[in-house]
């Protein structure tokens, strides 16, 4: 009958220390799991792994900054290259001359006329008697320049079928007006040597086709 009545209380304290033993269980699990928390937490912090990005951005920063050291390493190099020197620059030419110019200074597209040669009818040219030159300074009682003349004679095949205009003192015009060769001819006969300016073209076979007067006051 007592063996019995001990029955419940082993029973009870069975169950009592299977209770321990399982509290004790659960309280190292819960530790296990609070030391792997730091995992979790290290997971979060290696986002400040983002940290460690910015430690990478600064790096790459740095090397932006080193980027920009290379400009300034150009920026540098440039005031070697001026070191070379500075441009070489070609003085302007002057406006006009004061003397007879040389053969590689005279205006190329204007000539002084002087006198006209007549050629055989077959060719239809006429020679003109001309001299080069280049437009000289205007002096101080003068309205334009002078065209300053080489002294040299040449000649020069004008077309007799070429265009020719002219002004005063040929024509009683003071604008240019068209006029035909031999007009400009017979003028020219009745005043040689007058050294009125004309500019000119030539054609393909090299003969004067263009003629026009340059007007001078």
């Amino acid at each position: 009958m007592q063996a019995n009545r001990l029955r419940p209380v082993v029973v009870s304290l069975a169950a009592v220390a299977l209770a321990a033993v399982l509290t004790g269980c659960q309280g190292d699990d819960s530790a296990a799991g609070a030391e792997g928390a730091p995992s979790a937490g290290a997971t979060a912090a290696s986002a400040p792994g983002t940290a460690g990005g910015k430690d990478g951005g600064k790096g790459k920063s740095k090397g932006t900054d080193g980027g920009k050291g290379t400009g300034a390493a150009t920026a540098a190099a440039t005031p070697a290259s001026k070191a070379t020197g500075p441009a070489e620059t070609t003085a302007p030419a002057a406006d006009c001359v004061s003397e007879a110019p040389d053969p590689d200074h005279v205006d190329p597209d204007e000539f002084a006329l002087y006198r006209v040669e007549e050629l055989d009818g077959s060719t239809g040219k006429v020679n003109l008697v001309i001299q080069h030159g280049a437009w000289g300074c205007p002096g101080k009682d003068s309205d334009g320049k002078p065209f300053v003349v080489t002294g040299e004679d040449s000649r020069w095949a004008l077309d007799q079928a070429a265009y020719v205009t002219a002004t005063n003192p040929v024509t009683d015009s003071s604008t240019n007006q068209r006029i035909g060769v031999q007009e400009l001819i017979d003028w020219t006969k009745a005043h040689p040597d007058s050294g009125l300016v004309f500019k000119y073209e030539t054609g393909a076979d090299g003969s004067i086709d263009r003629l026009e007067q340059v007007y001078t006051p």
